[in-house]
């Protein structure tokens, strides 16, 4: 089955390697090649985008801001700077995947494939992550088919480490968009319902790994590294 992708890129030589290589291995190719015309692109078309960062007309992290406001679909950033403060202002703004330049084709394909192997929600709100099931329009969740109770903060923090399984979630990201800004919360009280949330899933409690100097995510299976 072939995946849709939309590449933004404005390096004439690196995207039509980029393009070649995704075409070769089977994948259909939009290429765009600045960011004001990423900007009007409707995310939500494509099973993967793969985004510069540094852009003509629009930069990429502003246009990352924008995708990530109208569709959950995963995003690959590319970008030839290494400095860890960009790549954690990429991933708060809810960055799948980072990439540094340059990097080498099989790179890629890889991360692409495993990208796409990760669940996004359906058009009918159910998300499947290794053993836990999501219904997110019911608040229902189940772990190997047994019902699993969870306060309405411990729902929002699964839910958007599930969204992006597999992906980096950063604590500063996690604060702002699932801890009550009302109630004060905090990157400590985070860690307390991260501590919940973990014994709530029992034996399964190692998928909700720690990623240091970043924050959390969900892996798919507790052999995952």
């Amino acid at each position: 089955m072939n995946h849709k992708i939309l590449l933004v890129e404005d390096d004439e030589k690196l995207g039509s390697q980029i393009v070649d290589h995704l075409t070769k291995a089977g994948f259909q190719v939009a290429w765009l090649k600045d960011g004001a015309g990423a900007m009007a692109v409707d995310p939500s078309g494509y099973a993967l985008l793969v985004l510069d960062i540094m852009l003509p007309r629009a930069h990429g992290l502003d246009v990352l801001k924008r995708w990530r406001e109208r569709s959950d679909n995963p995003v690959l950033v590319l970008s030839a700077k290494s400095d860890a403060a960009v790549k954690v202002r990429a991933l708060e703004l809810g960055a799948d995947d980072y990439m540094t330049k340059p990097f080498w084709p099989e790179e890629l394909l890889a991360r692409v494939a495993a990208r796409l192997r990760r669940p996004v929600l359906s058009r009918h709100n159910r998300l499947d992550v290794g053993p836990i099931s999501i219904d997110v329009e019911a608040r229902r969740i189940e772990v190997e088919g047994h019902a699993l109770e969870l306060t309405p903060v411990e729902f929002e923090l699964l839910i958007s480490l599930a969204r992006r399984a597999g992906a980096a979630v950063t604590r500063a990201w996690l604060v702002e968009h699932v801890l009550d800004p009302e109630k004060e919360g905090n990157e400590r009280t985070l860690d307390v319902h991260v501590s919940r949330l973990r014994k709530k899933l029992g034996s399964h409690g190692n998928l909700l790994a720690t990623v240091w100097g970043v924050g959390y995510r969900l892996r798919e299976n507790g052999s995952e590294r």
